[in-house]
């Protein structure tokens, strides 16, 4: 009964922030401009805030290393099998094999994980998306931007990079990881001040996530059909690939604990990664334009239900 508690006490929340972001939509109790501003909160302060501090306190082994590299090889043969997918099975949609690859990790995965295993816990789920943030910033975005623009200057790439609020603060906060920043940053007067700032931030991260989540569900019936190939395709492979990943790489050859595993699963449910329609052509037929959106809708909803299924079933001590 204690156990059943706690769980209930973790998920609904969940459940209770993202319906909260539907019926704000639904209600127009915010616009959507009003929303837009919201997550420019989230991506230029909120996150980074969270961010900084999970890779501040993780503790860096060699071990990260490989997962490092699994993550961003499977990102890449992802991208691949959805390019020879879209031939085989004659998908109409250019954006495919863009919403076959990546994960939204975020605005969703961080938020889940977040919610459900306690923000201190964060460093965990941080580890196993570094390989990805890799194959996103230096892959995936430079090939959406091929795909709109035509050929990019290389130096226009390592700008966007460099210039990425996720990236920045993933750099900076690992120079002071190694520097030993997560002693001195929180007693020294003026960074002690800041730290407690940024996790006055970080605290927003989560309950403002998942009412844009909420606020974003919006499906199209009329696309449903096509939207859910994407879904069962990602799904039937990275599901089990994840379970796998967890039983014979983190669990037993590199002797992770439950939250590491927790963190690769949640991010290899995590839907594709939600800057497809922001970085797609500008005179993308309407057609395709919501096919992406519900794509991205559909795979949010079946994300969260998975995420919880496996929360229910999968307790970490």
């Amino acid at each position: 009964m204690e156990q059943t508690t706690r769980i209930l006490n973790q998920v609904l929340p969940i459940l209770f922030l993202i319906s909260l972001g539907y019926w704000v939509r639904r209600k127009n109790f915010l616009t959507e401009s009003a929303v837009g501003e919201l997550r420019k909160i989230v991506v230029n302060l909120a996150l980074p805030s969270v961010i900084f501090i999970s890779f501040l306190n993780v503790e860096l082994q060699s071990s990260y290393f490989i997962i490092f590299a699994v993550t961003f090889s499977l990102c890449i043969l992802l991208f691949l099998l959805g390019q020879l997918l879209r031939k085989q099975l004659g998908v109409r949609y250019s954006y495919f094999p863009y919403l076959v690859t990546g994960f939204e990790y975020g605005m969703l995965a961080l938020s889940l994980f977040g919610a459900a295993y306690g923000l201190e816990n964060i460093g965990y789920i941080a580890v196993t998306d570094l390989g990805h943030e890799i194959f996103i910033w230096f892959v995936f975005l430079p090939l959406l931007l091929v795909k709109r623009d035509g050929v990019q200057n290389p130096a226009e790439i390592v700008k966007s990079f460099l210039s990425a609020p996720v990236v920045m603060t993933i750099l900076a906060s690992l120079l002071f990881n190694v520097l030993g920043g997560q002693q001195w940053l929180y007693q020294l007067p003026v960074t002690g001040a800041l730290m407690t700032t940024f996790e006055f931030l970080g605290s927003l991260t989560v309950p403002l996530i998942l009412i844009i989540v909420g606020y974003g569900i919006k499906l199209n019936g009329a696309g449903l059909k096509a939207a859910s190939l994407v879904v069962l395709i990602r799904m039937g492979i990275l599901i089990p690939l994840a379970l796998l990943l967890n039983i014979h790489l983190m669990q037993n050859f590199l002797q992770l604990n439950g939250y590491f595993q927790a963190g690769l699963f949640t991010l290899l449910i995590a839907p594709p990664p939600f800057i497809v329609p922001l970085y797609a052509r500008p005179n993308l037929e309407d057609e395709e334009k919501q096919y992406i959106n519900n794509v991205l809708t559909l795979h949010t909803v079946v994300s969260v239900t998975v995420f919880i299924v496996y929360f229910v079933l999968t307790p970490v001590a």
